[in-house]
């Protein structure tokens, strides 16, 4: 997630700790994991380097104002490299090479490496009908109401490359959601040998957010078929008591979904909204296994405005869960949460942040 209800909010500034003590004990072009500003973060564990790498969004700098990708490397979680640029925003893409870079993640598959990121162009605008396209495939039907909040183009597009240090390169000339949705924040699935990405379409177009997946080339260049509907933001119990006012008008926000599989082989999606104000993490799962659900809420797994969380497992076996917190992109930083895999569903034990 990328802003607040008022509006976009991205700030990735690097920041290193000053003090006498902290300069004794780290070498000066390494960082702590707690020193790292970010927002996303995404930590892939590199089995064939034994590397960790931690990407994050690149705001527009100088010289060449344009927005991106970086990444962190660490061996052990605790000190980190000073990030390398893997992805720019090319001249010759759809989106505004200085309107952001949100949400990358980075996969290996197939011998190479995908990086999912969400690009933005706010110098185009959307048309605004009064009701849009419906995504297929479930019996629940949304309509979408636009409500004129923010109506540009945004989706989240793949790039490859033969090392997680990038280059990352364009394989498509798009975003793999449909291009008059407003989506965000699309992550990677495979289910029987087919990839399908996961993605939050955005409350600023449904005002009921909702998470969407779409069946992917198998050179993930390009969709194949239809968008097919999970689930809702309101379906969320904590929603529940949301109302009308002429000052707030109702909204539900879905952001940040990514996919995990038990050790039992429940299927469950982690993913991001809001309760009370703040931002939280939240868990659903499949009653079916499936992706095609249907999708059961489970509840908050992170509150206290953190969020946008991934899973990973470390070298030692490890499961961990990384997000970002507070909300605020002036002051958010990475937390780790050690997990338990329960076959059933996950649940959080401890955070475990100070031990990096």
């Amino acid at each position: 997630m990328k802003r607040s209800f008022a509006g976009l909010v991205t700030l990735v500034v690097l920041s290193f700790c000053s003090s006498a003590s902290f300069a004794q004990q780290q070498p000066v072009n390494t960082v702590a994991l707690q020193d790292i500003h970010l927002h996303d973060p995404w930590i892939l564990a590199d089995h064939p380097s034994q590397t960790y790498y931690l990407y994050t969004s690149l705001r527009p700098s100088a010289p060449n104002q344009r927005s991106g990708v970086i990444a962190y490397e660490s061996k052990d979680l605790k000190t980190w490299t000073r990030p390398h640029v893997v992805f720019e925003v090319p001249d010759n893409s759809w989106a505004d090479p200085n309107a952001g870079v949100w949400a990358p993640e980075v996969h290996a598959y197939n011998g190479h490496y995908y990086l999912f990121a969400t690009l933005n162009n706010y110098k185009t605008s959307l048309p605004s009908p009064d009701a849009g396209p419906k995504p297929e495939g479930s019996s629940t039907k949304i309509v979408i109401t636009y409500n004129g909040i923010g109506q540009h183009p945004r989706g989240t597009q793949v790039f490859i490359s033969d090392s997680p240090l990038g280059p990352f390169k364009i394989i498509g000339d798009k975003p793999i959601p449909p291009s008059d949705y407003m989506t965000l924040d699309g992550t990677f699935f495979v289910e029987n040998g087919i990839p399908y990405m996961v993605y939050a379409h955005e409350w600023t177009q449904l005002v009921d957010g909702s998470m969407e997946a779409i069946q992917m080339a198998p050179d993930l260049s390009a969709a194949v078929g239809k968008p097919e509907y999970l689930f809702k933001a309101s379906d969320a119990p904590w929603y529940a008591d949301r109302h009308d006012t002429q000052n707030t008008p109702q909204n539900y926000v879905t952001d940040g979904p990514e996919m995990y599989r038990t050790r039992k082989g429940a299927l469950l999606m982690i993913w991001s909204s809001y309760r009370d104000g703040l931002y939280v993490e939240t868990l659903a799962h499949s009653a079916s296994g499936r992706l095609a659900g249907p999708w059961k809420q489970d509840g908050v797994l992170v509150g206290n405005d953190s969020g946008h969380g991934m899973i990973f497992k470390s070298f030692d076996g490890r499961l961990l869960l990384v997000l970002h917190h507070p909300f605020d992109g002036r002051l958010s930083k990475a937390r780790l949460y050690s997990i338990e895999d329960t076959g059933k569903t996950i649940r959080v034990l401890a955070d475990v942040t100070d031990q990096y």
